[in-house]
């Protein structure tokens, strides 16, 4: 139940009635223009505030607050939880709310339990979310490890806001960086049997690769036995393959799944790029140049049209990206969400021009881009490989941290910005962790509990409790926080701004432990104590569900 959207909805109407009420009367002229709410941050200022009597300025040809004044004196407040309206600064209109309005959020999460916060606001709109999709010839690194976490995090938090968001790895199998990747691995395998070998420039270096090879012959005892060409279009699959069930593993042991791995073989060898290409032509946004074809691209605001395909027959890495675009689309997909490294950052207006050469809204298309990460180990960055020596992988960070931290570092950030991860403050038990201040909030509710349950006392129903017993100011302010929860989903959902869930859950901690200092949840007082085991299993529970979009654990015990 979002009941501060219910409330919101009832202020809307409210103020718009009594815009109504005062053209009537002859106060203002009207109409009244769409209500907009906003929570001020100080709480002195009300529970609600609003700008009308500032956006009627111009037609009403008056100053705000006289505007304001008129829809004060036309506010009715009877049955409404609108205890009381006031004008303030320029014209701004606060709206302060019967207290009672908290309680029925108690109610609400104990009947929705692990669904409390879950909406049907997205309308059950297919969203199609790309992310991570790291070519198959090397580790995760750790931009790759932040855009997993944030990845999956926005795929739940989508559907949770009433989206149906699907998943997907576009796997880069094809083309001449997994030629030159076959040929490699097919020459450390060569090496590991004893041959004397040069790796050319341009090739993959790295003990990655050697690994490969190694796997290789272990699987494939006699495979170099065979002959040069049969070898390479055999490692031309298998060698992608290989990379990407690494990928599969430790992206699982992250926490992190896909609903589909796509390969760009598969398209190719489809036919799909000759297809696009002709059904482009057909609709004039292809054109033939210098040998070669390319996309109109310059019709929808890129700085040059994109070639298609080379003069010497070969399909471009931009035909394959439109070719798989277009797949997307074709699937059903509304919106498609592209995560991308901050390295593709000028991609950005060719894809949109790509997207309306195949004949949909450029907004269709959304790339979000995942900034560059830094490890810090006391007090200095911290480069180490054991695979490579010049990057960190996702396993390296793995092996420092837990993957409830590592999860919850990267998600507390924006994506687009930097990011400093402090490895030192990742593994601290303590409240000035960020993640075990939440998970601590949740274990110490669970202890509380159980506590309880030794002396005889189980989380009542909420029917058979007095929620008005709950008057302490923290008590009402953890209640406002609870009931803010399934705002705060949609908020984040729509906004692509996972970072604001961590926010939101610091922030409920917080408010958690300061009620836990000045309210004794088990007393002699037996009503007080069942309202307040009802209001601190609630906590637990959006505590759990916060966490869960997350990807983190809600532990019972620390």
């Amino acid at each position: 139940m979002r009941i501060v959207e219910q409330i919101k909805s009832e202020i809307r109407q409210a103020l718009a009635d009594a815009v109504s009420r005062a053209v009537a009367g002859g106060a203002l002229v009207g109409p009244a223009p769409e209500v907009f709410l906003e929570t001020p941050k100080a709480r002195e200022h009300g529970d609600f505030a609003t700008n009308l009597a500032m956006v009627m300025a111009r037609q009403e040809k008056k100053a705000p607050r006289v505007i304001a004044q008129a829809i004060v004196d036309h506010l009715q407040t009877e049955g409404t939880w609108i205890e009381s309206a006031e004008i303030a600064g320029p014209g701004f209109i606060n709206l302060r709310l019967r207290q009672g309005w908290v309680h029925q959020v108690l109610p609400a999460i104990q009947a929705e339990g692990a669904d409390y916060g879950k909406s049907d606001h997205g309308g059950k709109q297919r969203i199609l979310l790309e992310y991570v999709s790291a070519n198959p010839t090397g580790p995760m690194v750790l931009v790759q490890a932040r855009a997993g976490a944030f990845g999956s995090s926005l795929a739940r938090l989508l559907n949770w806001a009433g989206y149906e968001c699907h998943t997907e790895f576009y796997v880069n199998d094809a083309g001449n960086q997994v030629k030159i990747l076959a040929r490699t691995v097919d020459l450390r395998a060569q090496e590991l049997r004893g041959a004397t070998v040069e790796i050319p420039e341009g090739y993959y270096p790295g003990e990655d690769v050697i690994d490969c090879a190694r796997a290789l012959l272990e699987q494939y005892p006699d495979f170099l036995e065979k002959p040069e060409e049969e070898r390479l279009a055999f490692l031309e699959r298998w060698a992608p393959e290989y990379f990407r069930s690494g990928h599969e593993r430790v992206l699982r042991s992250y926490g992190v799944e896909f609903d589909r791995w796509f390969s760009e073989r598969s398209l190719r060898e489809a036919g799909a790029p000759a297809r696009l290409v002709e059904w482009l032509k057909e609709r004039g946004e292809a054109y033939e140049k210098d040998g070669a074809v390319w996309m109109r691209t310059t019709a929808y605001g890129d700085d040059k049209d994109r070639v298609l395909v080379k003069s010497d027959g070969e399909y471009t890495y931009f035909a394959a990206d439109a070719c798989y675009h277009k797949d997307k689309y074709d699937r059903g997909y509304a919106t498609l969400i592209d995560i991308l490294g901050q390295d593709h950052h000028g991609y950005l207006g060719r894809m949109k021009a790509m997207v309306e050469c195949l004949g949909h809204p450029r907004d269709s298309l959304e790339i979000l881009f995942t900034q560059m990460v830094r490890l810090f180990k006391d007090g200095q960055e911290f480069r180490m490989s054991k695979r490579r020596g010049n990057y960190v992988t996702l396993e390296d960070l793995l092996e420092q941290v837990s993957v409830d931290a590592a999860r919850y570092f990267f998600l507390m950030r924006s994506l687009d910005t930097h990011m400093d991860f402090d490895l030192d403050l990742a593994n601290l038990k303590s409240s000035d962790n960020p993640v075990f201040y939440v998970q601590y909030a949740h274990a110490r509710i669970c202890s509380i509990l159980r506590q309880a349950r030794e002396q005889g006392l189980e989380v009542p129903a909420a029917s058979e409790v007095d929620t008005a017993l709950l008057a302490d100011e923290s008590e009402v302010e953890l209640m406002r926080k609870l009931a803010e929860f399934p705002e705060e989903i949609i908020g984040a959902a729509d906004a692509r701004e996972v970072h604001r869930i961590p926010r939101y859950l610091n922030e409920l901690a917080t408010l958690f432990h300061q009620f836990y200092s000045r309210c004794r949840v088990v007393s002699d007082d037996v009503p007080l104590s069942r309202a307040r085991l009802l209001l601190v299993d609630c906590t637990r529970t959006v505590l759990a569900n916060a966490l869960g979009i997350l990807g983190v654990s809600a532990p019972e015990r620390m």
